[in-house]
């Protein structure tokens, strides 16, 4: 018999053993309590943002496991800087600012999704999107916090962050 895949959208380390998931659950035989407290160990990093959980189910034993989406970096710098939405012209129309240690957050809910090998790239990574939809780094244009990132401006403030880099990537 094939795994079933139950899919929902929660709040990260919000999830409340009430319906729909509460229903789902149940129908498969599992025990609610513990599979909520699973899902919001999982999710307390991404506290304040909307994720996608899937609770993957072997019929059979009952045995699951629990898969999660994070939000896209798009929709987390976004929320971290307060801004509505993308600029449709991102060079000349900003949409919001970022303080560096954000782009470092957001750099490290997004590590098990990033190619990079180190959170100095991730970052570097982020600022490219962050310019991309409209948003400045400390007020200025991440093409030049980049710049910065690269002549070694920030390392002290990353070599700080790279514990939890490293706990995640």
């Amino acid at each position: 018999m094939p795994k079933k895949v139950l899919s929902f959208t929660i709040e990260g380390g919000a999830a409340k053993p009430a319906p729909p998931l509460k229903t789902a659950l149940e129908a498969e035989g599992l025990d609610v309590n513990e599979v909520v407290n699973k899902i919001n160990e999982l999710t307390k990093r991404y506290k304040g943002f909307t994720i996608t959980v899937k609770v993957i189910v072997d019929p059979e034993t009952k045995e699951y496991e629990i898969e999660i989406e994070p939000p896209n970096i798009t929709e987390l710098l976004l929320k971290l800087a307060g801004a509505p939405r993308p600029s449709g012209d991102p060079i000349h129309q900003k949409v919001g600012d970022l303080p560096f240690e954000k782009v470092i957050e957001a750099a490290i809910l997004k590590a098990p999704e990033l190619t990079a090998k180190t959170l100095k790239a991730a970052v570097k990574t982020v600022l490219g999107t962050a310019r991309a939809i409209g948003l400045t780094v400390d007020k200025k244009d991440p093409k030049e916090v980049t710049r910065e990132v690269e002549a070694g401006m920030y390392d002290e403030i990353i070599k700080k962050h790279e514990p939890e880099w490293e706990a995640v990537s």
